[in-house]
């Protein structure tokens, strides 16, 4: 016999080397010969979730720094506030949930100063009960950051924010914080960064859905104008004209329209006339 054959094969049957990672079973016996190997395994299990955890944002809207990309907008000013920013700034009328916006490009406003907004192709914004609920800026091609991910590692850093940064639709990315929401995405090849004020935005939403379930109450309650008919007589009232004796129940008839009463026979009674 050949000593090929009465070698002992260190190969599993499926002719690959055997495999070195670690089972449970041998997990077990090493925490039992080695005390410090367990407590060592627990600390990294418990390590690891918090290190998920740091990622998180937790930051508050009042505690973000100043950053000059922004150029002193951000949710929470006053108008007052605001016009000491940029004094032109004009918003619209308020509608009925509280709620004003106003849209400029430092390019297409004589009165502001374009060296200010360098890189800026227009800034809108959004207020609710006087304060700022929303900034819009969108940049141009020119300015220093020049892709999503290139803006998302800035601004993180001009903020001092975790990198928790989520995809958003196709090419954007978005953070969700304590109290505010921040989004980046490409437009017109430029990119364009909104930060929301979480608190207010929950607001408006309260104000708007409370207002169409008034509309929708108050339209149950409209009544559409009644036109009774008299089987037995064979003739209408029309909307608001009552007739002298009241019309039996198995003689009465509803119709929406006086045509529809007269299109199936009905004659309009001589009091309505």
């Amino acid at each position: 016999m050949s000593s090929i054959g009465n070698k002992k094969r260190s190969d599993d049957d499926s002719g690959h080397a055997p495999s070195h990672r670690p089972t449970i079973a041998n997990l077990r016996k090493s925490t039992i010969r080695n005390p410090q190997f367990a407590i060592l395994l627990l600390l990294l299990l418990l390590v690891a979730p918090i290190q998920g955890q740091d990622n998180k944002c937790n930051r508050k809207l009042a505690d973000l720094p100043q950053a000059p990309e922004l150029f002193g907008f951000r949710p929470g000013l006053t108008i007052d506030q605001l016009k000491l920013v940029l004094p032109q700034i004009v918003f619209g009328p308020v509608d009925d949930l509280g709620s004003s916006k106003t849209t400029f490009n430092p390019h297409f406003d004589s009165r502001i100063n374009t060296s200010a907004f360098a890189g800026v192709r227009s800034i809108s914004l959004e207020s609710l009960d006087g304060r700022i609920s929303s900034v819009w800026i969108g940049y141009e091609t020119s300015f220093k950051w020049k892709t999503v991910d290139e803006f998302v590692r800035g601004i993180s850093l001009a903020l001092q924010l975790p990198n928790d940064w989520q995809s958003w639709r196709l090419r954007g990315r978005q953070l969700r914080c304590t109290d505010f929401q921040m989004t980046v995405i490409m437009v017109a090849d430029g990119p364009g960064f909104r930060i929301l004020d979480l608190t207010a935005d929950d607001i408006w939403a309260a104000r708007r859905t409370a207002k169409e379930e008034q509309k929708a109450a108050e339209e149950e309650n409209i009544q559409e104008p009644v036109i009774v008919g008299d089987r037995q007589s064979r003739l209408y009232y029309s909307a608001g004209c009552q007739p002298v004796k009241p019309i039996a129940e198995t003689n009465r008839i509803t119709f929406h329209t006086n045509e529809e009463a007269e299109s199936t026979g009905y004659k309009l009674a001589t009091a309505c006339q």
